[in-house]
Formats: structure tokens, sequence, C-alpha cells
């Protein structure tokens, strides 16, 4: 009988498992010098962002699962999201200092994945302010590419420079790349132009009121800037007909806030009669912007006056001056006179005197002479009428029945 013939399997196996033995001590070092390098590549990566570069994250990572698999690289982060103001409002033209707006903006995700807890932060600087409420605002989350609008209430200062005003807003958050949470800050400035109110004031001119023709007369006009900000370019010109002057246009250059001064033109007429003319006055407001201010001038003017005669104007500029010396010489004269008059009164008055007491004197000896009874020519026995009467007797009235004594 046939025996049967055995296979002999073992050997085979073993042969197998030495050739895979081999071929894995081959293929090793190589495999470890391909992985090595992939590692060092990963690690050494830039990755580009709008708001600049940062490195890759590390192996931190890099999931690594053991197996004849090898190993697997974790996916590498993608730019930092930025966000950026696309658009802004204020209003129409400038804002007047002391005016109240409102700032409008709308922001952007420009990054690949959304953002969370955002901050923004709104700050006018030195000419801006927030007009009521709050200068800060939180939005919980931003979606990358999405656009979102923010209005803020604000005001200019009264004292702000004229000028664009700058506005800075900041953005601050964070966002979820590659499993990892960071945070980033931007800062987006935008200017908002504001103006003061031109109030450069100009007097109307003032005119003379005796301008004659030929003869050279002035025109003034007073300026002051009560405005705020200041005046430049400041030109007057004068124009018409019917008079000369040295200069019919005058720089005055610029005018500070609160300056003042006058603006003064001399002019000659030319013609008699009513003369009208127009002085045009230009210059720069605090915001660039030329003015024009223009003040009608009218006045009349006289004939000229009539030349003097040559001969009459010898003759007085042959008739001497009154010399220094003539009113003290007057003066002394008089006051001699005044003494010789009071002396030669004096002197009358007492000769005067002296003949009276000699009449007086004679007049009294008339009168001792005239008191003898011979002089008088009456007798002794003939008493004087004053005598007699102090001689008549006194009569005696006897008092009548029922009077009382």
């Amino acid at each position: 009988m046939n025996r049967p013939r055995t296979i002999a399997v073992k050997p085979i196996i073993t042969l197998i498992v030495l050739v895979a033995l081999i071929v894995a001590c081959v293929s090793a070092p190589v495999c470890a010098m391909a992985s090595g390098q992939a590692a060092a590549a990963a690690t050494d990566t830039i990755v580009a962002g709008d708001a600049g570069t940062r490195r890759a994250t590390p192996v931190d990572d890099i999931d690594q699962s053991a197996g004849d698999s090898g190993q697997s690289a974790a996916p590498i982060a993608g730019p930092v999201p930025n966000v950026i103001i696309t658009n802004f409002t204020y209003g129409d033209g400038s804002v007047p200092a002391g005016g109240k707006f409102d700032l409008g903006f709308s922001f952007q995700n420009k990054g690949s994945v959304a953002v969370q807890n955002m901050v923004i932060g709104v700050d006018g600087g030195d000419g801006l302010t927030i007009a009521g409420g709050t200068n800060t605002f939180y939005v919980p989350q931003l979606a990358a590419g999405a656009t979102q609008s923010q209005t803020v209430p604000m005001q200019a200062l009264i004292d702000a420079k004229s000028g664009a005003q700058a506005v800075v807003v900041s953005f601050r958050y964070e966002y979820v790349d590659a499993g990892q949470r960071s945070s980033n800050s931007v800062d987006e400035k935008i200017s908002v132009p504001v103006s003061q109110p031109d109030r450069f004031q100009i007097n109307d001119p003032v005119i003379p009121d005796d301008a004659q023709n030929g003869q050279e007369s002035t025109i003034t006009l007073a300026y002051v800037n009560k405005g705020k900000g200041d005046i430049s370019n400041v030109e007057a010109t004068m124009d018409g007909k019917g008079f000369d002057t040295v200069s019919k246009t005058q720089y005055l250059g610029n005018v500070a806030s609160g300056g003042s001064g006058t603006i003064a033109y001399a002019f000659t007429p030319t013609d008699s009669g009513d003369l009208d003319a127009k002085i045009t006055v230009t210059y720069e407001d605090s915001d660039g912007q030329q003015k024009t201010k223009e003040f009608p001038v009218k006045l009349t003017v006289a004939e000229p006056a009539p030349a003097m005669d040559d001969t009459a104007a010898d003759v007085q500029d042959e008739q001497p001056g009154t010399p220094v010396w003539l009113l003290p010489t007057v003066a002394a004269v008089a006051i001699v006179a005044i003494v010789v008059i009071v002396v030669l009164v004096k002197r009358h008055r007492k000769k005067k005197r002296s003949a009276m007491d000699e009449q007086w004197d004679d007049w009294q000896d008339d009168q001792d002479g005239s008191d003898k009874p011979e002089a008088q020519g009456h007798t002794a026995e003939q008493p004087a009428a004053d005598d007699a009467d102090r001689q008549a007797p006194t009569e005696v009235i006897a008092p009548q029945p029922g009077e009382r004594s």
C-alpha cells in the first residue's frame, strides 16, 4: 500500500518571514529620513496673512498614531482674519464746529474663519467727541466674509481746528483656527472734515466829507476776525473812474483769530461832481475757501478852491509879523501911563484941597467980622429976630368946664 506524501509548509513560511524582515530592514532608514524631512519642513513653514506673518502650529497639533501605516501631520493654520472698514458716512460737506452728526461705518471680516467676542472702540481725538452714549460696542460673532454696520452719535468741538479730524476705530476679537484659539486687534482710521464758521467782519467804508478836486483824500475800512480760525491772503482793490491812486491793490496777508486792522486808500479826485467807486476784499477762510466782499463808494467831489492873487500874496508876505518884544513893551508903557495918571490926579486933588482951605479961612474971617453990632447994621436996642422970639410972653389957656385939669 502506497503512503501519502507530506508537504513541508513551515519552511516556506519561515522563508517568507525572512524575506519580509530583510525588506523592512532595508526600507526603514529611508522612511525615517523622509519622515524627518517632512516634519522639519512643516515646522519651518511661514504662513502669510493680511496683518503680518506668523508660523504654523508646531508638533503640538500633530496626532501621532502607532501602527503599520506610519505617522500623519495635523492641518496647517490659515491667515489671520482681519476686520476692515469698507464704508463710512458723516453727512454732506463738512461738519461745522459745535455741530452734531451721526458717524456710520460698515466693517467686514476678511478672514477665512469666523471671529468672536469682538469689541469695537471709537476715539474722536482732540476735535470730536461722543454726543451721548458710549464709544464701545460688542459683537458676539462675525462670520468669514460677513459685513456689519454701526452708527455712533458724535459732535465737533466748538474750538476744533478747521480741516480733517481723525477718528480711530479699533477692533479686538478672538478666532479659532486649526484647533487653536487666538486673538487679534486692528485699528482703522477715518477722517471727518470740520470747518469753523466764517466770522471775518469788514465795516462799511468811511468816506471824507470835504473831498475836493485835485486834493488827496482817504477812505478807510476797519476789519476784525471774530472766528476761531485764521484768515489768509487778504487782498483789497479799489476800482472806479475819476480818481488817481498810487496803488489800487493792497495785500494785507494773514489775519489771526481775534486780529483786527484798517484798510486805508489814499486817492486824488480828478473830476468834480459825483464819484462812484467799488472796493473789493478777497480772502481765504479757515477751510481754504476763497471769499469775496464788495463795498460801493459814492461821494461828491467839490470844485477846486480858487487860486489866490499873486499881488495879494506878495503884500501879505511883505507885512512883517508881530515881533516878540512888542507885547511886553506895550504892557510896560501902559503901566507907566497908569502910574503917571494916578500921580497927577493926586497932585490935582491936593492943590484943589489947598485952595478950598484958603477960601474957607477967608470966609471964616468974614463971619467973625459980621458978628459985631456995627457990622450987622442994627442997634443994640434992637434985638435979633431970634432973640425976639425967645423973649415973647407965654400965653396960658384956662381949662374948660367939665375937663380935668
